[in-house]
């Protein structure tokens, strides 16, 4: 006779032979999840690793050639630091959130690399440009847009650079953009841009000063210049003491 067990009996079933087996083969599974995650942890670390020396090297070798192009002519130098010090203040002051992406910072820095594209004489000319020589040059965004378009990490830079010299009330070049279809960006830096110029010893005229560059930005508000842009600049330069110690050290060169 089958034997039979109670309902309620504590008695226990007898236990299946497989079970030690499944239950060792789980683990043995678990182990070699948790070893392949660890090693595809380690394989994306590495790769991100890579990916950041490439980036920082090919951002050296933009900002080499940036320097370059800027070193042809004397008279810039220390251009490229002093407006990425007005344009980044500035932008931390208008859109806190673009000022925090690193792109902008670049698309600054790489503003005029289109000109590695234009000719040395051109370039480097002492005197006022002919009108012909002002069409070549007025394709510099154009071409720094098209060396920085195909590196994604600065797809953010690309429109600050082709619409830097747009004005506001649209015409400017290369596109002829009026307002807010200007990039913030572009308009930003449009001001640090001509500030900086304005205040510095060009080949053609020598430095005007802090004030009368101030003056001319405010000359420019809503013809060459976004008007809400071009009141925090005045305020953010005429603030005595300046914020951050970058801006102070850009604006003694102005002053």
């Amino acid at each position: 006779m089958n034997e039979q067990i109670a309902v309620g009996s504590t008695r226990e079933l007898p236990g299946d032979p497989e079970m030690p087996t499944v239950q060792e083969q789980l683990i043995v599974f678990a182990r070699e999840l948790g070893e392949l995650y660890r090693m595809e942890r380690s394989r994306s670390a590495e790769l991100q690793t890579v990916l950041e020396s490439l980036q920082e090297t090919y951002l050296a070798t933009m900002k080499s050639l940036a320097t370059v192009i800027e070193a042809k002519d004397q008279t810039t130098r220390g251009h490229l630091d002093r407006t990425v010090s007005y344009g980044l203040a500035l932008a931390r002051r208008i859109e806190p959130t673009l000022a925090e992406s690193p792109t902008l910072g670049y698309g600054f820095f790489l503003h005029d690399i289109g000109k590695v594209g234009i000719p040395e004489h051109i370039l480097c000319k002492a005197g006022p440009l002919s009108v012909d020589e002002w069409t070549v040059m007025r394709n510099h965004p154009i071409i720094g847009a098209q060396i920085v378009a195909p590196i994604a990490f600065l797809s953010g830079a690309v429109d600050l650079i082709r619409h830097h010299h747009e004005r506001f009330d649209g015409s400017g070049y290369p596109d002829g953009l009026a307002g807010e279809g200007i990039p913030l960006a572009a308009r930003i830096f449009a001001v640090a841009d001509s500030f900086d110029a304005m205040t510095s010893d060009r080949p053609y005229r020598g430095a005007i000063g802090l004030e009368p560059a101030l003056e001319e930005i405010r000359a420019g508000s809503g013809t060459q210049f976004d008007p809400e842009v071009v009141g925090v600049f005045v305020g953010m330069v005429e603030q005595d003491p300046p914020e951050d110690e970058e801006l102070a050290h850009a604006l003694r060169h102005a002053g």
